[in-house]
């Protein structure tokens, strides 16, 4: 009794929140009516859809999804106050020009006392770090989505189709080829013109920006194109550095282990989670991730940056493309053209070399991937090499498939009509005219 007395008190406070997750949601005004553990506010959630109480189901589920982004704003908050600032620790300085590998250490775990003592200094400020940190697979489920694979169910049986629209494409934002939800949203389709709804409730600023250079390169603004283009690209590298604070939580010790292998296993879960931002932070264009988005965006530049005839920003997006795919032989090609008509457009040594942010993006990605794959080869035993993979939504009590006979599959095409690749990746359909 006294269980379902606590489990009532949450629901009721879960109930305040905000018709839409994110329309008043403010991470320095966050309401304090609404700060309860993350793991409870989903779990209570989860407990109403398993009482088919359809309402109280979704407004839980949307205060937990805006609890997620609080901690998640709360721990890239802190990740950019404590990012390589501060005067380094005094015993450490003096060990610095030391090249004993006592000396090394100590400097090594000297910034680490250092950035521990600031990160906690910072959330000890912030109100969600003084609430029971969720567990990994309750962030690993956000993370897939998979709450809106229960919110927009909830809501339509609530009798709000537009809003379980915009939440079943969310899901097939991260997972487009759920089958179920996929025959959902061919469902809806039935009821009403769904095209309008069809929101990313958790789009990033760099891929609507995205979305909209391509557009524009397409009916040849290269202009305007550049400038969303140069956005996104700043936006993805802010969401990049957000990903990895994320990955920087709170983690659960599984086994007692020496000093150095449980600092390493430690690390290694960091890692990955880290590896896999990469992945995560991938746009999805229709029903398809953008395969080497990075490196796609540099090709959009330099090719637009040609047609505007400002060729030194155009060489250093090749040379930013080039880190990320240097056996394209096409962009290959370009460089090559560049450079053989270098006196023409007065380029220096200076400006074949890549952007400042793509080589440290580049070399960042590429050390991680490095120490990744030496952990799993040497210090995982053969019972550990298969990193824990999430499990789907159980689908407690989703529609049988009988209730969608007949209605067709459905079909991506959202951005199907204006996506498509440059024809070719440079400068190759102008060079006759150039010369």
């Amino acid at each position: 009794m006294e269980r379902g007395g606590r489990r009532l008190l949450l629901l009721l406070l879960l109930a305040a929140a905000a018709a839409a997750q994110y329309e008043e949601y403010s991470f320095r005004g966050f309401p304090r009516s609404e700060l309860v553990p993350l793991q409870s506010a989903y779990a209570a959630a989860l407990e109403q859809y398993e009482g088919e109480r359809w309402k109280e189901s979704a407004r839980g589920l949307e205060a937990s999804l805006r609890l997620h982004r609080l901690l998640r704003d709360s721990e890239a908050h802190c990740h950019r106050e404590c990012a390589g600032g501060g005067a380094q620790p005094a015993a450490a300085q003096e060990e610095e020009e030391d090249g004993e590998e006592w000396g090394r250490e100590l400097q090594l775990f000297g910034h680490v006392l250092q950035r521990a003592a600031c990160l906690r200094s910072c959330k000890r400020g912030l109100p969600v770090f003084q609430l029971r940190y969720p567990p990994a697979e309750t962030l690993r489920a956000f993370q897939r989505r998979a709450p809106y694979q229960y919110l927009h169910y909830a809501l339509f049986k609530a009798n709000k189709v537009e809003k379980a629209v915009s939440a079943a494409h969310t899901f097939l934002q991260k997972n487009p080829k759920h089958e179920m939800t996929l025959k959902y949203l061919n469902y809806y389709r039935t009821m009403l013109d769904v095209d309008e709804y069809l929101v990313d409730l958790e789009a990033q600023p760099y891929e609507t920006a995205f979305v909209r250079s391509v557009k524009l390169y397409n009916s040849g603004d290269f202009r305007s194109s550049i400038a969303d283009m140069e956005h996104a690209l700043a936006e993805y590298y802010k969401a990049y550095e957000n990903c990895l604070a994320g990955c920087e939580g709170a983690y659960e010790l599984r086994e007692f282990k020496d000093f150095y292998p449980a600092i390493a296993d430690h690390f290694v879960d960091v890692l990955q989670c880290k590896v896999d931002c990469e992945a995560d932070l991938t746009p999805n264009v229709g029903g398809y991730f953008v395969e080497k988005f990075v490196a796609t965006m540099y090709h959009y530049l330099q090719f637009a940056y040609y047609k505007l005839n400002d060729v030194k920003n155009a060489v250093q997006s090749v040379s930013s493309y080039m880190l990320f795919d240097p056996a394209d032989e096409v962009m290959q090609q370009n460089l090559v053209y560049y450079r053989f008509y270098r006196e023409r457009w007065h380029l220096e040594d200076d400006d074949f070399s890549p952007r400042l942010e793509a080589l440290q993006y580049h070399n960042q990605t590429a050390v991680q991937k490095k120490l990744l794959d030496f952990a799993k080869q040497y210090l995982q035993a053969d019972d550990e090499m298969e990193l824990a993979e999430g499990t789907e939504p159980d689908g407690r009590h989703l529609p049988a498939d009988s209730e969608f006979e007949g209605q067709g599959d459905y079909e991506e095409g959202f951005f199907a009509e204006w996506w498509q690749e440059p024809k070719s990746k440079g400068d190759k359909a102008d060079q006759e005219r150039i010369r």
